[in-house]
């Protein structure tokens, strides 16, 4: 387009001049500035003078420009802070906002499923409990169908000893008729057996069948004998009275035998049956027992339920402190009330001082044990200390003094007149003292001017002696001169008596200084 691509030839490809562009432009410097500065003309002088301007105000609308645009930064990047700032509060707002409803959601959803798992049980263990009673239902039916239906007596035992009996009763008989109606009272008839079929399952409940059968074999029986009873077997040389009342005999011993049988057989069957139903009743015994085991385990297992029920609890932070980082298993704790630790705590707290009463009580008695042992030890050591003392006065000689003391009577009066008697004499003493200082000072003036004397006297033989010196001195010149040896002799003799006599007069000062110094201290 042309306008399009005049627009971007012209101006840049806007319609406004923006500020930005219009620094980003140079002055073109002028033609003459390649020329060393000596050769420009005032002209071209004023026009970089103009350049230089133009330059420096450019510099200056840059730098302007550039503030405007770091202050303009600076509030955008703490726009940007403040908005990013508040955005963190609002996300941390939100994401505390969220997880405290996740938490109560989950707290809900862990009580839903605590009461839908409580229910479950509860439902499980009453369906168990049902069906147990069921059983237990059906096994007592069960074992009150087994009564016996129909009483029943046991049988009669047959009148022993018919053998015994038979002899008796024909003991008037022949020995030969005798043995041979025995012979004839223990034969037995050949009848076809029959079976008696028991009800093996309950043999009391019908009774009609074994009887009927019992009554067919009798009948059979008694048929038998009839033939045996008759004339054609009757021994030779028997009576037909004795005949008959023998038949009677071996017909009534017959029907016994046949009764005992069958009695026999009807026990045997009984015993079996009832061993059968003892072992079924302990079978079911046990099942019951079992049965009732379950249902006492059933029903702890709901009381332990109902009394241990799951309940949540929301904790502030700080009120649960966990010794390690493993969260311990709450499976058996226990709530208890607050009233019950706290009055636990009072019995705690009295019995605690009550322990510290009974503690102090003990350590005060332990303290005066230990107090009647060190008074007990001081005892002893305080009689030691005494006997030491009475074997020490035992020991002690005795002074003038003591003796005294223990012999005279008013020992204090004696004691006054031994200090009346010292005062006295020390005034005598004091009195003696003073009249040997005024003698030792009356000498010490003596002293004082025979030294004073002896002083004059040396220092005229001082006067002396540089005298005789001198006049030594002249007499040697004058010896040496004149060659006078004796003369010299006595000279020097005499002078040597002159020095020998200074000496002892300087000790003599010397021994009088002394003194005095003596009398001086004993004065003072």
């Amino acid at each position: 387009d042309e306008r399009l691509r005049a627009l971007d030839d012209m101006m840049g490809g806007v319609l406004e001049i923006r500020r930005e562009d219009v620094l980003k432009l140079d002055i073109p410097p002028p033609l003459f500035i390649s020329k060393p500065e000596d050769l420009w003309t005032d002209e071209e002088k004023k026009i970089f003078v103009e350049y230089a301007k133009k330059v420096e105000k450019l510099n200056e609308e840059k730098e302007e420009y550039k503030q405007v645009l770091q202050n303009e930064w600076k509030k955008l990047e703490a726009s940007i802070r403040e908005t990013t700032r508040n955005f963190d509060e609002t996300v941390c707002k939100l994401s505390e906002r969220k997880m405290k409803s996740d938490m109560v959601i989950y707290q809900e959803e862990l009580k839903i499923a605590n009461l839908t798992y409580v229910l479950l049980l509860d439902e499980e263990l009453d369906t168990r409990e049902v069906g147990l009673h069921n059983c237990l239902t059906k096994k007592k039916i069960e074992k009150v169908s087994y009564r016996l239906e129909c009483s029943f007596f046991l049988p009669t035992p047959p009148p022993q000893n018919l053998e015994h009996g038979f002899t008796k009763q024909f003991a008037d008989i022949p020995d030969d008729l005798f043995d041979e109606l025995f012979q004839l009272y223990k034969h037995r008839p050949k009848t076809p057996r029959t079976e008696m079929l028991f009800d093996t399952a309950n043999p009391y409940g019908n009774c009609s069948g074994p009887a009927e059968d019992y009554k067919d074999a009798l009948t059979l029986l008694m048929k038998a004998m009839d033939e045996l009873d008759s004339p054609e077997h009757m021994p030779d040389g028997l009576d037909l009275s004795m005949w008959k009342r023998f038949c009677l005999a071996r017909r009534n011993k017959m029907e016994s035998e046949e009764l005992v049988k069958w009695k026999a057989l009807t026990l045997a069957e009984m015993e079996a049956f009832l061993r059968r139903r003892m072992e079924e009743n302990e079978k079911m015994k046990s099942q019951i027992q079992n049965i009732f085991k379950e249902l006492t385990w059933l029903q702890e297992e709901k009381m332990r339920l109902q009394q241990n029920v799951i309940v949540q609890f929301l904790l502030k932070q700080g009120q649960v402190e966990l010794d390690s980082t493993e969260i311990p298993e709450y499976t058996d704790a226990i709530l208890i009330k607050k009233s019950v630790v706290e009055e636990l705590n009072c019995s705690i707290m009295t019995q605690g001082e009550k322990k510290i009463a009974a503690i102090v009580e003990l350590k005060d008695f332990s303290k005066g044990i230990f107090r009647l042992e060190w008074e007990h030890k001081k005892m002893k050591m305080q009689i030691e200390d005494l006997k030491e003392k009475a074997r020490d006065i035992v020991i002690l000689p005795i002074s003038k003094d003591c003796q005294l003391f223990l012999t005279v009577k008013n020992y204090d009066a004696h004691i006054a007149q031994h200090i009346s008697g010292m005062e006295q004499t020390l005034e005598v003493m004091d009195k003696v003292h003073k009249k040997n200082v005024r003698n030792h000072r009356k000498k010490i003036r003596e002293l004082k001017k025979c030294i004073l004397l002896k002083e004059q006297a040396n220092y005229e033989l001082s006067l002396e002696l540089k005298e005789m010196l001198v006049s030594v001195s002249e007499r040697r010149h004058v010896f040496e001169a004149a060659d006078t040896r004796d003369i010299s002799e006595k000279m020097a003799k005499h002078r040597y008596q002159e020095i020998l006599q200074q000496k002892y007069l300087q000790g003599l000062l010397k021994e009088k200084k002394e003194q005095f110094e003596i009398l001086q201290s004993d004065l003072e």
